[in-house]
């Protein structure tokens, strides 16, 4: 006797889910003068369209009760039929389910009027499937269910609206008889192919499905007449039998495809056993019921050497084994199944004229819409892997088709490096993705390179920050005397274009340089070594330009002026005096020339801004600001007569500022290609160490100096102060206030898809023309100190600026935030690639939970959300937080706080 593999279903810890796939079927319709008669029959949705909007609700009954409440499809609406395709799971585990549990299924129509016993609605039709069969085994994979019209299901046990009802044979053997005992075989075995208990042979199986087509339109035309002969027959019978006074339903022309899920073994049923209770919980007992007998434990066989007479006894000799390999492996049984249908498609002949039907169509075309975070099903990687020749014409499709490729595979993965090959250009944010941490391959990086070879200088800068981070995915050697060029095409790429303009060579220097200096046990000494390499091949190549070794010398002077900057700012933070004379310390230190910061010469391109260049220091204009770390204000003279004021910090890691900086001037470009200027002001930053950096100093105010300034509608007297203007709106310049609505709306739409935390009026700041932006950002991704924090920031004083809640700028403020917000989760993807590429980055809000950093992007877009149901979910949370309390009462606690310190 061969062995019988099987599960129970004790063991199965699984919500029962069930797909509902299509609605096959027909019958006449209502006769028209029928439905002028009845005012009800006329308006029930499946009278007046033969594809109807239908809804599936599914419910699991036991013993002639339900066990669950019922599930339901989502809305769909139908044209050509009617499919859902769509996974429904029901609360319950199969483990805890009965023997005689099944599922009521019904499909519901719309109901005229709610006068009738289900309300607004009414049943379409019904079928109970039973979960397990006749030898109690699980049902699985994809059943055929009959649907009883106008009835609901009702789940008992003695069913009226049974899915799985064996046909009814005439008794002397027609010819309907035999093309239904034929359809019912055919059926059987395509059920067969389908679970894989009969192997393919694709032209074997397209000759027997177009022979089975040709078959089934015969078989449907005497359907009517073979269900004529049974209904007489079933009349004949019920009306000879005096005990059956009425008739049982009889199926219809309808059956309804569903899908249970498909396991690797057979379940059988088995009840499930729950744990006995200790001794002591039945001390309490009466005398009447200490009769119970308690499960005996199970008996335990001891191994030699282990007695059960220990000290220990045989719990504690026992010990778990970890095994590394166990979860790291692949699934046998899904390898060799990849690489059995792989293997039909290996050699590409026949692929390269493969073109998908119009469903496969869909199927690829909604796999396409994924977002980079998706992952993949199996099914869906072997759709594209076939499908693979037809899509090199979609650019969407390059990144879908390198996750579905198995890149261990030798011959798998060097067919996929040629189909690289064919591949239509694609766009940078695929490219980007493909440069992420999940993308191994040197041919698909390179690949990702030579995309990124046609975009310019300036858009470049959009994306070095990330590129630069992208260098620890590549294959470089850490060892001493190995170049690293030889090894890296992204590295090689950026060094050639940074030593062919001074603004990517100057960013491109500084950013390596923070990673040089990052020492911590996250960033690892590996890392380092690689980035002191590829900043060493980077100078080794400037050299030999022949303007090269002047931009070399000019970024060594950048680095002296940096360390002078941040000697002083260090002794300021830890010096123990007064404002006033921190700040005199400061200026005498500027002014001494041997510093050489009062004249500089040859002028030196700011290293904020390289296309700014300083030739001086104005020690005046110092400025020391009252905080824990003390940085300092500096004005520099530039070659075009004006003054370039820069805040330099040190004790503090700017990193996760500049990244939200970059993305700020990233998304501003994205909205201006949209033609949507929101005049958004993102100041310059960069970090220089791990610990020290500089950023613009934008002359404006806090939200809070003015409100201690103006009492009255504050923000609204600071413009109209700055701007006046008798015949403006509110007395001040239209430009002002159209400046300053436009910021708002970019400013909040921004900082609610990065999850910007701890805003308050000290940190939101308006500049006297109107430009209002954000300063620091300390927490970003959801995180605040304060609880109850609103998603978005938008403040009382903001909107009594525009005139209040009710007023035209208001209005046009909350468009502003519609487009920006909607011309934004279009660029999704780019934004989502670019946050992955900064997952290993050390940046400090990102390091808490690297797994979701990305994860939590993509929540605040609502890509699962149509555009229209998105803009309602952003205007919901633009209202809640305008009539919220709480975003008042954190502003005036923070207000009392910074009011105590000083």
């Amino acid at each position: 006797m061969e062995p019988f593999s099987f599960a129970s279903s004790d063991s199965l810890d699984y919500p029962v889910r069930i797909r509902i796939i299509n609605l096959e079927g027909e019958e006449a319709p209502v006769l028209f003068s029928t439905l002028l008669d009845d005012a009800n029959l006329r308006h029930i949705g499946s009278n007046q369209s033969p594809y109807s909007d239908l809804y599936v609700t599914v419910q699991v009954w036991a013993g002639s009760k339900p066990l669950t409440v019922p599930v339901q499809t989502s809305f769909k609406t139908f044209r050509a039929e009617r499919r859902w395709g769509e996974w429904l799971e029901l609360p319950v585990t199969y483990s805890v389910l009965p023997q005689n549990a099944c599922l009521a299924i019904t499909l519901w129509d719309l109901a005229p009027t709610g006068d009738g016993p289900y309300g607004h609605r009414i049943p379409f039709g019904g079928a109970t499937l039973p979960l397990f069969d006749k030898d109690n085994q699980l049902h699985k994979g994809r059943q055929k269910c009959h649907v009883y019209r106008h009835l609901h299901a009702d789940g008992n046990d003695d069913t009226t609206t049974p899915a799985l009802v064996p046909r009814r044979r005439p008794k002397d053997g027609t010819p309907e008889d035999k093309d239904a005992a034929e359809l019912d075989r055919m059926e059987a075995l395509f059920k067969k192919h389908e679970m894989g208990e009969i192997p393919r042979v694709d032209w074997l199986d397209q000759l027997v499905f177009r022979g089975f087509e040709r078959r089934g339109l015969q078989t449907a035309r005497t359907s009517l007449k073979a269900k004529a002969i049974r209904q007489t027959e079933a009349a004949r019978d019920d009306k000879s039998s005096e005990q059956n006074k009425k008739a049982r339903p009889e199926p219809s022309g309808y059956f309804l495809s569903v899908e249970l899920p498909r396991f690797d073994f057979p379940v059988v049923f088995a009840d499930y056993e729950y744990p006995a209770p200790p001794i002591s919980s039945f001390q309490h007992l009466s005398s009447s019921q200490s009769n119970i007998l308690l499960k005996p434990p199970p008996e335990v066989h001891f191994g030699p050497g282990i007695s059960a007479d220990d000290d220990e006894g045989y719990e504690g000799r026992l010990i778990r084994v970890y095994d590394p390999e166990v979860g790291a492996r692949d699934n046998p049984a899904e390898s060799k199944h990849r690489r059995l249908v792989r293997s039909q498609h290996r050699n590409g002949i026949l692929d390269k004229d493969l073109k998908p039907n119009a469903k496969v169509r869909d199927e690829l075309n909604m796999i396409m819409s994924y977002s980079p975070t998706h992952t993949l099903s199996p099914e869906e990687k072997d759709l594209i892997w076939k499908f693979r020749y037809h899509l090199t014409r979609n650019k969407k499709a390059l990144t879908k088709f390198v996750k579905s490729v198995n890149w261990l595979d030798q011959a798998e993965s060097k067919q996929a490096v040629q189909v690289l090959g064919k591949w239509t250009d694609i766009d940078v944010d695929d490219a980007l993705e493909l440069l992420g941490p999940t993308f191994d391959n040197s041919a698909v990086r390179a690949f990702a390179v030579e995309r990124l070879r046609k975009a310019d200088d300036k858009e470049l800068l959009l994306y070095l920050l990330q590129l630069v981070q992208a260098l620890k995915y590549e294959h470089i050697s850490p060892q001493p005397g190995h170049e690293v060029t030889h090894d890296s095409s992204l590295a090689r790429f950026l060094i050639s274009r940074a030593i062919h303009s001074l603004a990517l060579g100057n960013y491109f220097w500084w950013y390596l340089m923070v990673e040089c200096d990052d020492n911590s046990l996250d960033q690892g000494e590996e890392n380092q070594m690689i980035y002191k390499k590829i900043a060493y091949d980077f100078m080794a190549e400037l050299v030999k330009r022949p303007d090269g070794k002047e931009t070399r010398k000019t970024l060594l002077r950048q680095a002296e002026w940096i360390a002078i900057l941040s000697k002083i700012s260090g002794e300021i933070k830890e010096a123990n005096e007064s404002i006033a004379k921190r700040v005199e310390r400061v200026k005498h230190f500027l002014a001494d020339p041997k510093n050489e910061l009062v004249t500089i010469d040859p002028p030196l391109p700011l290293p904020l801004d390289p296309s700014i260049e300083i030739c001086g220091v104005v020690p005046e204009d110092t400025v020391v600001f009252k905080s824990s770390l003390h940085p300092i204000k500096v004005a520099f003279k530039t070659t075009s007569g004006r003054k370039y004021p820069i805040l330099f910090k040190t004790g503090d890691d700017l990193r996760q500022d500049q990244l939200v900086i970059q993305i700020i001037t990233l998304m501003d470009n994205l909205l201006l290609k949209e033609n949507l200027d929101l005049k958004l002001s993102p100041y310059k930053i960069l970090a220089t160490s791990t610990s020290a950096g500089l950023s613009q100093f934008v002359p404006s105010m806090t939200f809070q100096g003015i409100a201690s300034k103006y009492r009255a509608n504050p923000a609204q007297a600071y413009l109209k102060q700055n701007n006046p203007d008798a015949q403006g709106p509110f007395g001040m310049r239209k430009e002002s206030l159209d400046t300053f609505v436009r910021s708002c709306a970019g400013y909040c739409v921004i900082t609610y898809i990065l999850g910007v935390g701890d805003r308050h009026l000290d940190n939101l700041l308006l500049a006297p023309d109107g430009h209002f932006f954000h300063a620091d950002f300390g927490y970003i991704l959801g995180r605040d100190p304060k609880p109850f924090a609103p998603a978005m920031k938008l403040s009382k004083e903001m909107v009594d600026c525009m005139g209040g809640s009710n007023s035209e700028y208001y209005r046009q403020f909350k468009q502003y935030c519609f487009l920006s917000y909607s011309a934004l989760r279009k660029n999704s993807n780019l934004i989502l690639n670019l946050f992955s590429l900064m997952v290993d980055a050390n940046i400090p809000d990102i390091k808490l939970e690297p797994d979701k950093a990305v994860l939590k992007v993509k929540e605040r877009f609502h890509l699962e959300l149509s555009e229209e149901d998105a803009i309602r979910h952003l205007e919901r949370i633009m209202d809640d937080n305008l009539n919220a309390l709480v975003p008042v009462v954190i502003d005036k606690l923070h207000e009392l706080v910074q009011a105590f310190r000083a």
